[in-house]
């Protein structure tokens, strides 16, 4: 919200906050179940009013800013046990999009992978390393449990060599899934995920490239809720 000149000891000269400094575009409230109700009740104000005071200021200031929050918890759940303000809630809660955690969206690892190599690379000066498919097929059988941050993490360690030229981590992380079944469906669902990616969804030739029927192939797209469309569009997109 920002302060006025000697709102409090040290504030030597106005300082203008984030929704006012924002003005005209977007401000991107991140972890907002982590915000204190304290505060939440001033930003329940900010955003009913359109308007914020900087502290030591009664003036008030008209604000003109798109809100865009993210939460890893249930809002409407933390709202009911009165965790999170749900006056608040229902204000922030216009257009909800819900982001499923990587092991429900598997064939976007490598290319996230890829990504975060390539920025490591330039990040450290080094050479990108090529992933080779059986690293591949690692990443997309781990679980994940720490989402895109532990994915950048270990692009991070791959190309800096912390575990060599393969990825020897995955191999230990890949023992974490729990059973012998899910470590199978793991496995499958990451092969499957990787011909459809390759071929462009085309199922006839990830039939013919795997040596499945086309109806087991159909029956696994829907057990492992792989879309065929999204693997047209990502490969149209990259062409």
């Amino acid at each position: 919200f920002g302060h006025e000149a000697g709102a409090f000891t040290g504030a030597g000269r106005q300082r203008i906050g984030r929704l006012e400094y924002a003005a005209g575009g977007t401000v991107f409230l991140d972890e907002v179940e982590s915000m204190p109700l304290s505060l939440q009740v001033k930003l329940l104000r900010a955003l009913q009013e359109r308007t914020i005071e900087r502290l030591g200021s009664n003036q008030e200031v008209p604000i003109d800013v798109r809100v865009v929050a993210a939460t890893k918890e249930d809002l409407a759940e933390m709202s009911r046990r009165q965790r999170f303000r749900d006056d608040l809630y229902y204000r922030l809660n216009v257009v909800t999009v819900e982001l499923p955690p990587l092991r429900d969206r598997r064939e976007d690892i490598p290319v996230l992978f890829e990504h975060f190599v390539l920025q490591a690379a330039a990040r450290y000066n080094r050479d990108a390393p090529v992933l080779a498919n059986e690293q591949r097929r690692q990443l997309m059988a781990y679980a994940w449990p720490g989402n895109v941050r532990e994915l950048r993490n270990v692009a991070d360690r791959f190309v800096l060599g912390v575990h060599g030229a393969s990825l020897d981590l995955l191999r230990e992380m890949a023992t974490e899934v729990s059973t012998l079944a899910e470590q199978v469906d793991a496995f499958e669902r990451a092969v499957i995920a990787d011909a459809m990616s390759r071929h462009q969804g085309n199922v006839a030739a990830v039939s013919d490239h795997l040596q499945v029927p086309r109806k087991t192939l159909y029956d696994r797209l829907r057990r492992f809720n792989l879309a065929i469309e999204p693997f047209r569009s990502s490969a149209g997109t990259e062409a």
